[in-house]
């Protein structure tokens, strides 16, 4: 992920999937907030929490299922390698914010998301903070090194 050239390795995400996940926001259909989630994938979709979180998602579905990841986690790829492990800390420190909903992650030349050649192990786990489908093993963290 680059953002206004700032790039970092994706490290933790979780997946939210459409109208048979109670814990999606599209769960319900469409909304002004989710309407973003309908529509083409590679898309961010951001929103704000509990009166003081931003919150990075990437619409990840065919335009009309309703489908994100939520950015939960990364690391820097500058000297410093500092980790953020939350969606609140991530997006409070590359300065994201509702301004950044519904940007074009393929094309846009300040805000992007790249593939990368190396596949790291990770393990899934339920989701986090969630009430409803806590069932469901959505959590993907990428494994440590050390």
């Amino acid at each position: 992920m680059v953002f206004n050239g700032i790039a970092a390795t994706i490290t933790e995400t979780e997946a939210y999937v459409g109208k048979n996940d109670e814990a999606c926001h599209a769960s319900r259909g469409k909304t002004k907030r989710t309407e973003i989630m309908f529509g083409p994938p590679g898309h961010s979709y951001v929103y704000f929490i509990y009166g003081m979180y931003h919150c990075l998602n990437f619409v990840t579905e065919p335009e009309g299922t309703a489908a994100a990841v939520l950015i939960r986690g990364c690391q820097l790829l500058d000297d410093s390698k500092l980790h953020l492990n939350g969606p609140g800390k991530l997006c409070r420190h590359f300065g994201i914010t509702r301004d950044y909903n519904a940007i074009d992650l393929c094309s846009d030349p300040d805000f992007y998301v790249l593939d990368h050649p190396i596949r790291p192990k990770f393990d899934t786990t339920p989701r986090i903070g969630i009430s409803k489908a806590k069932d469901k093993l959505w959590r993907y963290v990428v494994k440590s090194n050390s």
